[in-house]
């Protein structure tokens, strides 16, 4: 029985990690879930006017509306719609009295052809956003070409020369075809924890069978023969 305990324990030890880990996922479930609801509360809450100094911490997904003049030209974002394909998110600066903002003003796909985008005492009902889809594997903008990998705000708001402060839009008051407004939304943000909690249970479901297998063929061996 002796040489069984080491590939128990092993057995049982690997096991007892992956379930350790998938439970982690699921508590991370728990916590990203309540995180979603505040979201959602700030997404749909009646809209307020445009924060003097608005706060990465305080005012992100929060519903403002703002008029003013949306200006050309726009930014081409790279960006991919299930059903749809690939396409681009265009980013515009909107004049709001003395204050240049930006405007996610929706996405069109890689045939469509877009106005400029240059409308006047425009209203727009959004969201203040600070979106992280930049991370170290994403390219630098190709600005010859206006093509941008990722909603990089602060770069965004250098090369247009305007606050780095997003508005992604809801509603607007004008005639935007062929543009398609992607609002924000608890669906548009990512929660794959339950996903990843799966995963763990089931690499510890295999852990445990392979251990039993590697077990029951060494109940088979004689003590001492090769394995």
């Amino acid at each position: 029985m002796r040489r069984f305990i080491i590939p128990l324990l092993f057995g049982l030890i690997g096991a007892a990690v992956l379930i350790s880990l998938g439970v982690w996922q699921i508590q991370r479930l728990t916590w990203k879930e309540s995180i979603l609801t505040e979201i959602e509360g700030r997404v749909t809450a009646p809209p307020v006017a445009l924060p003097d100094t608005p706060d990465v911490e305080t005012d992100k997904y929060r519903a403002v509306v703002v008029t003013g003049d949306v200006l050309a030209p726009y930014l081409r974002v790279l960006d991919s719609r299930k059903r749809i394909g690939p396409g681009y998110r265009l980013i515009n600066v909107m004049q709001v009295g003395e204050r240049r903002i930006l405007l996610d003003r929706g996405f069109v796909t890689q045939d469509e052809q877009p106005t400029e985008g240059r409308y006047a005492d425009a209203t727009v009902t959004g969201n203040l956003v600070w979106p992280d889809d930049k991370n170290s594997s994403t390219p630098e903008p190709d600005l010859e070409q206006n093509l941008w990998f990722a909603r990089d705000v602060d770069a965004m708001a250098a090369v247009l020369d305007a606050e780095p402060t997003l508005i992604v839009a809801r509603e607007t008051s004008f005639y935007d075809t062929p543009v398609t407004p992607l609002p924000v939304d608890r669906i548009s943000i990512p929660n794959d924890h339950l996903e990843y909690a799966i995963t763990w249970f089931s690499l510890a479901a295999i852990w445990l069978v392979m251990t039993g297998y590697f077990i029951r063929r060494m109940r088979h061996k004689p003590e001492g023969t090769e394995t």
